[in-house]
């Protein structure tokens, strides 16, 4: 802190020798200005590394806001030219230098209901498809980390796809096969709601973690060499998911609770076993769990959303109330700081090697500054710069430590097929 005292011009020694034997004898007190949170400058320097960077984003929502903005028509809204209206376009991907993406084939919870979850989860995987096969010449489809690299080194985004809910596969691990063999990556175990066979962070437990069912979903899973993803979990279902998986997990788009007391974010107790197992969180942009204050507002997201859902059946109905209630809550945005906190403190507990970046763009209202669309990455390189991470370090987190992931899960499908086999 700088501390403004009152100009003299001289002191006289009778004045001069009582304090400076007061200031001896006062407890020491550190004069160092804390780091100051100004806007992050890209420098020449951040910009290059950041080119050098294999950047993988483990969760962007683009396939559901083409759906509800522009009815799923890349005629309508043709991501080749810039979409304001998004937080996502090519020209911007190309701008943040964006290698891999884990697509989100994300469908609304309550569709189970309808036992139509996995049908509207098939035409959003249809879309994603066919958005790579309309933009050939920027996407392409990857099913491994040699592939990730392949393409990358071919100057595409390497497009895989993550569901988001394990109510998608509607109880089905046929289904869940399926999905593999379209490209699926990973899959959210939960999304909102609890399932009768794994627990949400924001519902009312009903298995307190796994079922049997849940844990042969876990199983299943590392036999295919698809990601589980404990993004939207408990903590006793990521405890159980940390027990069961013989490959390594990931939190596509969470952040450290310790930072931001949201029940959307890991523990630490939690992290330090994700060390353990190897994995890596990808650290979410969300507003609403990354700044604390911001967090605390949004403890009731998920309780108002089913509500309001179950009150007006009718979509425009509840999208109306929704958008007031939001409008009577708004949140502080903060600032890529905020960010970059949750990054830091994941690897304080869990290790440099065990933390990544998914941003969550077009699935969330409100984005720090400094952080508003897919453009934006190389400021995280820039913050990390500032910090004092080195080139290897920042290289780990925007793509490294996934990739490695990726591979050891491959490898434990490899052991466990022949397993099967023998």
């Amino acid at each position: 802190m700088r501390m403004n005292y009152p100009q003299r011009s001289i002191f006289s020694l009778p004045i001069l020798i009582p304090l400076l034997a007061a200031l001896c004898l006062a407890p020491r007190l550190s004069l160092a200005a804390p780091p100051e949170r100004k806007p992050i400058v890209l420098t020449d320097r951040a910009r290059q590394l950041h080119q050098q960077c294999l950047v993988i984003d483990g969760h962007n929502d683009l396939p559901w806001t083409m759906k509800e903005k522009a009815a799923s028509s890349f005629k309508q809204a043709d991501i080749a030219k810039p979409q304001p209206q998004f937080h996502t376009d090519i020209p911007r991907l190309r701008q943040g230098n964006v290698g891999a993406q884990f697509w989100s084939a994300y469908v609304p919870a309550e569709t189970r209901q309808e036992r139509r979850a996995a049908h509207y989860t098939l035409e959003q995987i249809d879309l994603i498809h066919r958005m790579v096969k309309r933009y050939p010449e920027t996407f392409e489809m990857a099913s491994t980390a040699d592939d990730i690299e392949r393409i990358h080194k071919a100057g595409k985004i390497a497009s895989m796809i993550g569901v988001e809910g394990g109510h998608s596969m509607e109880n089905s691990l046929s289904l869940l096969r399926v999905f593999y063999g379209l490209g699926v990556r990973y899959m959210t175990l939960t999304h909102s709601d609890s399932l009768d066979w794994a627990d949400s962070a924001t519902d009312t437990a009903q298995n307190h973690g796994l079922s049997p069912f849940g844990e042969e979903v876990v199983r299943t899973m590392n036999e295919l060499g698809m990601l589980v993803d404990i993004s939207h979990v408990s903590p006793e279902t990521m405890e159980d998911v940390l027990r069961v998986s013989q490959a390594p997990i990931i939190a596509s788009h969470s952040s450290a609770r310790a930072v931001a007391d949201h029940v959307r974010n890991v523990p630490d107790d939690i992290l330090v076993k994700i060390k353990q197992n190897g994995g890596v969180v990808m650290v979410n942009y969300f507003s609403g769990f990354v700044v604390p204050e911001s967090a605390k507002q949004m403890t009731e997201m998920f309780n108002v959303r089913r509500e309001l859902k179950a009150k007006y059946p009718k979509e425009s109905d509840f999208n109306r109330e929704y958008n007031r209630w939001q409008s009577s809550h708004k949140l502080k945005p903060g600032t890529i700081h905020d960010v970059v906190d949750h990054i830091d403190h994941i690897v304080k507990v869990a290790g440099v090697e065990h933390v990544g970046i998914g941003s969550d763009f077009d699935g969330v209202s409100t984005l720090p500054s400094q952080l508003e669309d897919v453009s934006t990455y190389p400021l995280i390189t820039q913050a990390l710069l500032d910090r004092g991470y080195t080139d290897q370090q920042i290289k780990q987190i925007m793509g490294q430590n996934l990739l490695r992931v990726m591979r050891e899960a491959e490898l434990v499908a490899k052991r466990l097929q022949q397993q099967t086999e023998e």
